[in-house]
């Protein structure tokens, strides 16, 4: 790692330049798995927002289908080691605004040497080639998604023009006196079912904040991957057998050895507007708890929008469930 001693202090200019032209820059690519897995680990071992990987999780976000990795990402290496990254993910679908994904980090032990900020404003580069190539007559923003905690993101974000549009809440229960009773409208996932849920989740997030829908391949590749949980994840319907709601559950098997905490995360809940006050999501929550418990999960998560218009945040409370961190939604629209 670069030491200290300039002209101008150990944090100035110079330093910051001698810095950034002693790392190697350059696109991701898929063989970088393994050390952005380490990368990660790392990130979470002084950030701790309960977000551990291993190489095959970071390799499904590096084959993401709406991550040009050429065009829209850059780590940064010291020797072979990954000390920082950014990568863009941009939509497929948009209406008025284009709102791109910012992803990335900085190994705890290079922070503060010039290093975000190159990779922040790589990124905005990035989403504008992106965006011209995708989304050309709309609006871009671009939107970077953080633990409200982390030492150095205001700053950093806050530098470069970006400001908080929104907060979201991971909310937590603790699989205790959770009940038994079945519901016969209720059914776990099946190959056979798996685009009836693809469908329900796109109609029931149509216009939740930021939401846009999922084709197939996106679907794959953020849902159905090895974090997915089939046997707790489940579909209600109504008497005449008609979808109206549906849960998805995923776990990070890297969490469980890191923490010996099995998590059970409902990462898909939402129910279709005409279904909507009828206590769907209530039924899909109970069954889902009680499948989780059954199936020897330590805990069940979720993440809430603070302002979400549908009530989920009281349903969430009224099911068990109590805050345990936040996070903030910073958007730059250029």
């Amino acid at each position: 790692m670069p030491t200290t001693n300039s002209g101008d202090g150990p944090r100035g200019p110079d330093y910051v330049r001698r810095v950034i032209a002693s790392l190697t820059w350059r696109a991701l690519s898929r063989d970088d798995a393994e050390t952005s897995a380490d990368l990660l680990n790392a990130i979470e071992a002084v950030d701790k927002i309960g977000e551990n990987y291993t190489a095959e999780d970071t390799l499904t976000e590096l084959v993401d289908p709406y991550a040009d990795l050429e065009r829209g990402s850059l780590a940064a290496f010291d020797g072979d080691v990954m000390v920082g990254y950014m990568k863009i993910q941009y939509r497929p679908t948009a209406s008025e605004v284009h709102r791109v994904s910012l992803d990335g980090g900085v190994h705890p032990t290079y922070r503060r040497q010039g290093i975000g900020t190159r990779l922040v404003q790589a990124g905005i580069e990035s989403a504008r080639v992106l965006h011209a190539l995708h989304h050309p007559t709309l609006r871009l923003a671009i939107n970077v998604h953080k633990a409200e905690h982390i030492s150095g993101v205001p700053e950093l974000l806050g530098a470069a023009g970006f400001t908080p549009v929104r907060y979201f809440q991971r909310m937590e229960h603790a699989l205790l006196n959770v009940g038994l009773s079945e519901d016969p409208r209720i059914e776990p996932w099946s190959e056979a079912t798996d685009e009836e849920f693809r469908r329900v989740r796109n109609e029931a997030y149509r216009e939740n904040w930021g939401s846009t829908p999922m084709p197939v391949e996106l679907w794959r590749n953020k849902v159905t991957n090895q974090t997915f949980r089939p046997s707790a994840s489940f579909l209600l319907r109504d008497g005449g057998g008609v979808a109206a709601g549906l849960l998805v559950t995923m776990n990070w098997e890297a969490d469980t050895e890191a923490t010996g905490v099995r998590d059970a995360h409902f990462m898909v809940i939402g129910t279709l507007p005409a279904y909507r006050n009828r206590g769907v999501a209530s039924a899909l929550l109970g069954h889902a708890l009680r499948a989780a418990a059954e199936q020897g999960y330590d805990r069940a998560l979720l993440s809430v929008d603070s302002e979400n218009f549908t009530g989920a945040f009281g349903i969430f409370e009224r099911a068990g469930f109590t805050s345990a961190m936040r996070f903030v939604r910073w958007a730059l629209e250029v």
